[in-house]
């Protein structure tokens, strides 16, 4: 009876061994799925879904508007997705409330055309995901990085009475005045007219591990398996995203957050790794020289991949910027 008994509890075990065992050997973009899960979950964030018209927005969040600081909505970069951001809200105060959207037509967001993809067209959507949530009732701090950058301080131009301050991280949408890596191989893919992948576009793992030695300033070594993983999970969605790309390189969206900084009234905060291979570090200047006021913060042994690289730092940073923020709201009103 004994002997039974312990072969049944060691069936128990075993199983859930072998279970994991097949999936990182045999579908690795599953696990990276359920690992993405357990974190989430271990944050205390849940993943919910809004409505403007039919156009469905996925996101998730946790806690409540309201408290002492603004809410936080942040806003992913090209071909990412809302959990990009799990590693920075790892380090915010739990009672903070964030919230993480996926981008028009990335992963559980509607995909529709290019109207919704150019920068302008995602400005129009995160303000309606802005609305349908709620988080327009007060203002509210807002967080992009790259693409997301582009389109945080497009939205800041645009809409700022909805805005109590704003961080762009490593933002797209500028005339650098000096070209990255990643622009000086698009410039010559261009006037050579090659038909080379684009390099934020992997379809093989040796392009894979290109564009990771672009976006992260000393590369991990990650298990084959998971690159694998995570090229299963990106290859189906590479037509999408090359639609994006165009639409983000088209003359509507190129330098649209240069053409509107001129209108961010909204105090700035500016995040940029000092060693960005995909955006170079001198747009960090442009900003300081256009925003009066602007706080900028440049991170020695980091590139593009700041919330990735640099996730509890960042998490420092801008909750800095939130007390600081208040405290100069606190002393405008004593002055009154």
């Amino acid at each position: 009876m004994e002997f039974c008994v312990c072969m049944m509890l060691a069936g128990v075990l075993v199983l859930p061994v072998l279970a994991f065992i097949t999936s990182f050997m045999f579908r690795p973009g599953a696990l990276l799925k359920a690992y993405n899960w357990y974190f989430r979950r271990r944050l205390g964030l849940l993943v919910r879904y809004s409505y403007s018209g039919s156009y469905r927005f996925c996101y998730s969040s946790r806690g409540t508007p309201g408290g002492a600081t603004p809410s936080l909505l942040l806003l992913h970069g090209f071909s990412g997705t809302k959990d990009m951001w799990l590693p920075v809200i790892k380090h915010l105060p739990r009672n903070q409330h964030v919230v993480c959207v996926d981008m028009p037509g990335h992963e559980g967001t509607s995909r529709t055309g290019p109207e919704d993809y150019s920068i302008q067209g995602q400005v129009t959507r995160i303000h309606q995901f802005a609305q349908s949530i709620g988080l327009d009732k007060r203002p509210f701090h807002l967080v992009g990085t790259s693409m997301g950058g582009n389109v945080a301080g497009v939205y800041a131009a645009t809409y700022p009475k909805f805005l109590s301050s704003v961080t762009l991280i490593c933002p797209a949408g500028l005339v650098y005045p000096k070209d990255s890596e990643f622009v000086t191989r698009l410039k010559d893919m261009e006037n050579n007219q090659k038909q080379d992948p684009i390099p934020l576009i992997p379809t093989n793992l040796h392009q894979l591990e290109d564009m990771i030695k672009l976006c992260i300033h000393k590369p991990w070594s990650f298990p084959r398996q998971m690159m694998q993983g995570f090229l299963d999970n990106r290859i189906p969605n590479n037509g999408f995203y090359r639609e994006v790309f165009m639409e983000l390189l088209g003359e509507k969206s190129r330098h649209l957050l240069q053409e509107n900084l001129h209108l961010i009234t909204s105090p700035l905060q500016v995040i940029w790794g000092k060693e960005d291979r995909v955006l170079d570090v001198s747009g960090a200047d442009v900003l300081r020289g256009a925003v009066p006021g602007c706080k900028l913060e440049l991170l020695d042994s980091c590139g593009h991949s700041v919330a990735m690289e640099r996730p509890r730092k960042t998490a420092i940073l801008i909750m800095d910027f939130l007390s600081a923020q208040a405290g100069n709201g606190d002393a405008a009103k004593k002055h009154s």
